[in-house]
């Protein structure tokens, strides 16, 4: 599987969990656009059956606790579309494309029976939240998110192009809302995320 990461400790960490020959991990940077691009580069350079978009997140309490792993239902481009009036409405609602990817339901059970993983929306953001108004905002448009992160709609809209199916799996390293460095864990979720690949079922989710 292709499995697009946003920086290199993300990297490190799933190569460390991946059994050998398993993976082909990519580093695509921060960010949707960067993601989207090195993920069509990677798959036009070669065949893969799955792609999986991966790393460490922000939680959506009480959903998903500091260290918890979630794996997407939903792909969600969170803060894609306009403010208007009435509010902000995504470019689905402007008629504009879409906004959210829905990976195989049955490869999502797999993987969530396998790590104990919570499944749920995970949203894709271009400015990360900081402050707990925001954090009220995208859980009341999105109800049942577990995380944020900044890259997994990129990762599904190059995947959908390509005919491949594409699943988001993250550890949370911090909450969202509130930005506070000091609470932040981003060695146990690295942690996570190489156990994760150390116990996902590849058989059943490359058949």
């Amino acid at each position: 599987m292709l499995v697009v990461v946003a920086v290199d400790a993300e990297a490190e960490a799933v190569l460390r969990g991946a059994p050998a020959g398993r993976v082909t991990v990519v580093t695509a940077g921060v960010g949707p656009a960067a993601a989207a691009a090195t993920t069509a580069f990677a798959l036009a350079a070669g065949p893969h059956p799955l792609v999986v978009s991966a790393g460490i997140a922000g939680g959506f309490a009480p959903a998903a606790p500091i260290g918890a792993t979630v794996v997407a239902d939903r792909i969600v481009a969170a803060d894609l579309g306009a403010q208007t009036p009435d509010g902000f409405q995504d470019v689905a609602a402007l008629g504009f494309g879409t906004v959210a990817h829905t990976p195989p339901p049955t490869a999502v059970a797999r993987v969530a029976q396998a790590l104990g993983a919570t499944a749920g929306p995970v949203l894709t953001v271009s400015t990360v939240t900081g402050s707990a108004e925001r954090a009220a905002e995208l859980t009341r448009r999105h109800p049942g998110a577990v995380a944020e992160a900044m890259e997994g709609f990129g990762v599904a809209e190059a995947a959908a192009r390509h005919g491949v199916p594409a699943l988001e799996l993250r550890t949370v390293s911090n909450a969202v809302g509130p930005r506070d460095r000091a609470a932040w864990r981003i060695g146990e979720a690295l942690g996570a995320l190489e156990r994760a690949f150390a116990r996902l079922p590849y058989d059943s989710l490359l058949t």
